[in-house]
């Protein structure tokens, strides 16, 4: 049993998507344990404190925290790329279960899952944050 953990540990693509899972979960917790009610975000916008304005990503931790209690159209207000970050995050994290387990159940089609991971993810990317 040892041994399948250390040959776990030095496969780089599972430590990949395992972080990334992580992150991806860290942020939803995030978003669900600080309240847009209160308002009690440790996170400020330092391009706002800076120059008062609002950037793109202003709005956006409010917006997650109302999608995680499915206030869908209140998060939109707060940010109108939300909803769509959110689903970007979300299929993510789903990706990287799921690749990881396929990596670790079909190691003869290893390249070939690490190719359309890859192409995958980019488009994923680029149709989320096309402007």
């Amino acid at each position: 049993m040892s041994e399948l953990k250390v040959r776990l540990r030095n496969e780089p693509y599972l430590i990949i998507n395992t972080f990334f899972a992580g992150v991806i979960i860290l942020i939803f917790i995030y978003s669900g344990f600080f309240s847009p009610e209160k308002n009690n975000y440790p996170v400020i916008c330092l391009h706002e404190k800076i120059t008062g304005e609002q950037c793109v990503s202003c709005g956006l931790s409010h917006s997650f925290s109302l999608i995680v209690r499915g206030k869908i159209e209140e998060a939109s207000e707060w940010n109108i790329y939300g909803l769509r970050v959110f689903l970007f995050f979300a299929s993510q994290l789903m990706l990287r279960v799921v690749f990881s387990i396929y990596y670790l159940m079909q190691p003869a089609t290893r390249k070939q899952l690490i190719i359309i991971d890859c192409v995958g993810s980019g488009l994923i990317f680029m149709i989320t944050f096309w402007p």
